[in-house]
């Protein structure tokens, strides 16, 4: 297998493989869109919310807000020694309080890790007008991406010729192109040689 990058910047990048079939390639694209774990907003209380939308949609459009995380300070739920219990091992928290009028934009969130904050401050969720407030307080967790939309590391798509794939990565996620790429190629690694591992007790 040869691989080869075609051209790259933080947010997007193209790369070819080469001497892969599809079903690989194919599991390469599942698991850079899908199973790459991601930081975003699940839990959110409202203290007030004078706007236009209801709590749960308003709460949606907290969680589409893409954040930046460090990939190696955080577990999953599932996985960290807290149980899924929640704790600072695998949850990050924010706040925020605004008055109308005006935008309440991604950067309006105060976060309790400076490592983990809103990929684009200026990013719009809701528009305040004179005397509307919105309070709240909201935990941010890892997740993967076939769980929500809002856990989707990036879309991805490739073009064939043969054995040779050139994969289109765009982040949409807090990581760069080139870390969901390495991460899915870590993934698949491990993936295979568990199963390699499961055959040969099995043999035995």
């Amino acid at each position: 297998m040869e691989v080869k990058i075609i051209e790259k910047n933080e947010r997007t990048m193209r790369v070819r493989v080469e001497d892969i079939e599809f079903a690989m390639a194919n599991a390469l694209r599942r698991i850079m869109i899908g199973e790459i774990p991601v930081m975003a907003i699940e839990h959110i209380d409202f203290t007030a919310n004078g706007s236009g939308l209801v709590d749960e949609t308003l709460a949606h459009r907290f969680g589409m807000v893409p954040l930046k995380f460090s990939a190696d300070k955080y577990n999953l739920p599932s996985e960290c020694t807290c149980k899924g219990k929640g704790c600072s091992k695998c949850q990050a928290g924010f706040s925020l309080e605004k008055m109308g009028p005006g935008i309440v934009r991604a950067g309006d969130l105060q976060s309790d890790d400076k490592d983990v904050v809103p990929l684009d401050e200026n990013m719009p969720v809701v528009e305040l007008l004179e005397n509307q407030a919105v309070k709240l307080t909201a935990l941010a967790q890892l997740g993967l991406g076939h769980e929500h939309a809002k856990w989707q590391a990036a879309t991805v798509g490739y073009e064939q010729r043969g054995k040779s794939f050139t994969f289109n990565i765009d982040s949409a996620c807090g990581l760069s192109a080139q870390e969901i790429f390495e991460k899915a190629l870590e993934i698949l690694s491990n993936r295979a040689d568990e199963f390699a591992k499961a055959v040969k007790k099995e043999l035995k």
